[in-house]
């Protein structure tokens, strides 16, 4: 064999070899197109498109840390004998917001989960809310009109708001209507309670009021509340007042009370907020009346992260003057 048969001889073999590894070779798969989360505008700030769907979702909540001075501070109202004058708590708060367009408007579906945590053995992790809206129409378990107090840490004008309720909002600009049904189980003595309550606001200007009115039908008894907000100078300006027939589901604090405060925004940061309260015939006892006034400052530090403080002195005709307050550190996300 001469050398040029022993060269072509190589040359083939070496061919059928490499034929052999390319039959033999992997080849690596084209990678899946990635589908990058969307920002949806439609709703406001801080939503974004679920992937694969039209549906918009924004998660929000805080994380809060407080301590409160006062006999028997409780920050949670979780009972642990220790009657102390002072207490530290904290609280996790986590909201998932859904939203989408629809023929029948806006659909919603919204819930809360708070988390109340504190060195007693008892510990607080719930859902807080839970709702279903569509356009005017909202279901589930919500704060309602109920829930809505004053600027600043003073006044006590709030009732009776989480339940669960049907209800339906109408709003034609600076009007709006509001309507509800509401099971008040385990609100009273009777187990099959069922609550109305209306709202009607209207706003001008600077200056909105709201006209709230409940009924209990277990016992018959209703409560009805109009606060006046009113922009004034470098602040806002807030009167109310409150009347209950007798204690029912929505207000059982007193027959009737009157509040006010002046949110004072002193700079872009910082809001002073002075407050006062008097009560007539508390907890519906004849004669027996109280007052209190108070100072909240609102602080915020940074983006997101706020400060307040707040102290208050209350005189009841049965007790004691007492002192009471708390220092909150809040961040918002």
């Amino acid at each position: 064999m001469n050398i040029k048969s022993l060269l072509i001889g190589s040359a083939a073999a070496l061919a059928a070899v490499s034929g052999a590894q390319a039959a033999d070779a992997i080849v690596a798969a084209e990678p899946e197109p990635m589908e990058y989360v969307r920002v949806c505008d439609a709703f406001g700030t801080g939503y974004f498109y679920i992937p694969g769907t039209e549906t918009c979702l924004k998660i929000g909540g805080y994380a809060r840390f407080e301590v409160k001075i006062g006999d028997d501070a409780e920050i949670h109202d979780i009972v642990d004998n220790n009657h102390s004058s002072w207490d530290a708590g904290s609280q996790a708060y986590l909201t998932f917001d859904a939203k989408s367009d629809t023929e029948y408007g806006t659909l919603t579906g919204y819930i809360a989960i708070e988390g109340d945590l504190d060195n007693s053995s008892v510990q607080a992790f719930y859902v807080d809310e839970a709702y279903i809206q569509l356009g005017g129409f909202k279901a589930g378990q919500y704060y309602g009109p109920w829930d809505k107090g004053l600027n600043g840490e003073t006044d006590d004008i709030k009732g009776g708001a989480l339940f669960n309720s049907i209800s339906y909002t109408y709003e034609a600009g600076s009007f709006s209507a509001h309507v509800a049904l509401d099971e008040i189980e385990n609100k009273t003595t009777h187990p099959n309670g069922v609550g109305v309550t209306g709202l009607v606001t209207a706003a001008l200007g600077g200056v909105s009021i709201d006209l709230l009115g409940s009924y209990d039908t277990e016992v018959e008894e209703g409560s009805i509340r109009a606060l006046l907000s009113a922009e004034v100078g470098p602040g806002t300006f807030q009167l109310a007042g409150v009347w209950a027939s007798d204690n029912n589901a929505y207000y059982n604090e007193a027959e009737w009370a009157v509040a006010a405060s002046y949110a004072f925004k002193a700079t872009d940061k910082l809001t002073i907020t002075p407050g006062a309260q008097y009560w007539s015939d508390v907890a519906f006892a004849a004669g027996v009346d109280q007052w209190r006034v108070g100072l909240t400052v609102d602080y915020a530090i940074t983006e997101g992260l706020a400060a307040k403080a707040t102290v208050n002195y209350t005189d009841n005709d049965l007790t004691d003057g007492s002192t009471t307050g708390f220092l909150r550190l809040q961040r918002n996300f």
